[in-house]
Protein backbone atom coordinates (compact mmCIF):
# COMPACT_ATOMS: atom_id res chain seq x y z
CA UNK A 1 0.00 0.00 0.00
CA UNK A 2 2.66 2.73 0.49
CA UNK A 3 4.16 1.50 -2.69
CA UNK A 4 0.91 2.44 -4.28
CA UNK A 5 0.65 5.89 -2.48
CA UNK A 6 4.07 6.61 -3.60
CA UNK A 7 4.01 5.51 -6.61
CA UNK A 8 0.31 8.03 -7.02
CA UNK A 9 1.76 10.67 -5.42
CA UNK A 10 -0.87 10.83 -2.68
CA UNK A 11 1.84 11.37 0.27
CA UNK A 12 0.45 14.76 2.16
CA UNK A 13 -2.73 14.49 0.45
CA UNK A 14 -6.00 14.68 2.46
CA UNK A 15 -9.33 14.15 1.35
CA UNK A 16 -8.64 12.67 -1.88
CA UNK A 17 -9.89 9.53 -2.85
CA UNK A 18 -7.19 6.65 -2.35
CA UNK A 19 -8.55 4.54 -5.01
CA UNK A 20 -8.53 6.24 -8.12
CA UNK A 21 -10.31 5.17 -12.17
CA UNK A 22 -7.94 5.57 -14.71
CA UNK A 23 -8.30 7.39 -18.19
CA UNK A 24 -8.34 5.89 -21.00
CA UNK A 25 -4.63 6.50 -21.23
CA UNK A 26 -4.37 4.42 -18.20
CA UNK A 27 -3.38 7.57 -15.95
CA UNK A 28 -5.13 8.02 -12.34
CA UNK A 29 -7.96 10.45 -12.45
CA UNK A 30 -8.87 12.76 -9.39
CA UNK A 31 -12.15 11.01 -9.60
CA UNK A 32 -12.29 7.99 -6.96
CA UNK A 33 -12.90 4.25 -8.35
CA UNK A 34 -16.49 3.48 -8.66
CA UNK A 35 -17.84 0.33 -6.72
CA UNK A 36 -18.87 -1.68 -10.34
CA UNK A 37 -15.20 -0.38 -11.80
CA UNK A 38 -13.75 -2.27 -8.61
CA UNK A 39 -16.02 -5.25 -9.42
CA UNK A 40 -15.02 -5.44 -12.96
CA UNK A 41 -11.45 -5.30 -11.79
CA UNK A 42 -12.01 -7.98 -9.03
CA UNK A 43 -13.60 -10.37 -12.10
CA UNK A 44 -10.81 -9.75 -14.46
CA UNK A 45 -7.90 -10.79 -12.77
CA UNK A 46 -9.95 -13.90 -10.99
CA UNK A 47 -10.73 -14.88 -14.56
CA UNK A 48 -6.88 -14.97 -15.41
CA UNK A 49 -6.27 -16.69 -12.58
CA UNK A 50 -8.57 -19.68 -13.21
CA UNK A 51 -11.05 -18.53 -10.44
CA UNK A 52 -14.65 -18.80 -10.58
CA UNK A 53 -16.56 -16.54 -11.72
CA UNK A 54 -18.98 -16.09 -8.55
CA UNK A 55 -15.90 -14.14 -7.00
CA UNK A 56 -16.89 -10.59 -5.88
CA UNK A 57 -15.41 -8.10 -3.54
CA UNK A 58 -17.85 -9.36 -0.73
CA UNK A 59 -15.43 -13.05 -1.51
CA UNK A 60 -12.72 -10.98 0.09
CA UNK A 61 -13.98 -9.24 2.69
CA UNK A 62 -16.17 -12.95 4.07
CA UNK A 63 -12.49 -14.22 3.85
CA UNK A 64 -10.85 -11.89 5.78
CA UNK A 65 -13.77 -12.12 8.46
CA UNK A 66 -13.56 -15.87 8.88
CA UNK A 67 -9.78 -15.91 8.60
CA UNK A 68 -9.70 -13.20 11.96
CA UNK A 69 -12.49 -15.27 13.81
CA UNK A 70 -10.75 -18.41 13.39
CA UNK A 71 -7.62 -17.14 14.62
CA UNK A 72 -9.54 -16.16 17.48
CA UNK A 73 -10.88 -12.50 16.62
CA UNK A 74 -13.73 -12.08 18.12
CA UNK A 75 -17.03 -10.99 16.60
CA UNK A 76 -16.98 -6.98 17.96
CA UNK A 77 -13.62 -6.75 16.49
CA UNK A 78 -14.39 -8.05 13.65
CA UNK A 79 -17.53 -5.37 13.07
CA UNK A 80 -15.04 -2.68 14.18
CA UNK A 81 -12.46 -3.44 11.55
CA UNK A 82 -15.58 -4.48 8.88
CA UNK A 83 -16.85 -0.84 9.62
CA UNK A 84 -20.39 -2.28 10.12
CA UNK A 85 -22.83 -0.85 12.57
CA UNK A 86 -24.74 -3.85 13.43
CA UNK A 87 -22.80 -7.44 14.51
CA UNK A 88 -25.49 -9.41 12.51
CA UNK A 89 -24.00 -7.94 9.09
CA UNK A 90 -20.40 -8.91 10.18
CA UNK A 91 -22.25 -12.47 11.39
CA UNK A 92 -23.27 -12.77 7.53
CA UNK A 93 -19.79 -12.65 6.51
CA UNK A 94 -18.59 -15.31 8.85
CA UNK A 95 -17.87 -18.86 6.74
CA UNK A 96 -15.99 -20.49 10.15
CA UNK A 97 -19.35 -23.00 10.25
CA UNK A 98 -18.88 -23.50 6.33
CA UNK A 99 -15.70 -26.52 7.96
CA UNK A 100 -17.04 -29.61 8.95
CA UNK A 101 -14.53 -30.97 11.92
CA UNK A 102 -13.23 -34.50 11.42
CA UNK A 103 -15.71 -35.23 14.72
CA UNK A 104 -18.37 -34.44 13.13
CA UNK A 105 -17.18 -36.68 9.72
CA UNK A 106 -16.56 -39.44 12.03
CA UNK A 107 -20.16 -39.37 13.46
CA UNK A 108 -21.19 -41.32 9.79
CA UNK A 109 -21.48 -45.01 10.96
CA UNK A 110 -22.57 -47.38 8.25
Amino acid sequence: MDDYVAAAEFTGQTGAPLFRSLDRHRNLTERRLHRTEALLMIKRRARRAGLPYSLCNHSFRATGITAFLSNGGTLENAQRIAAHESPRTTSLYDRTSDEVSLDEIERIVI
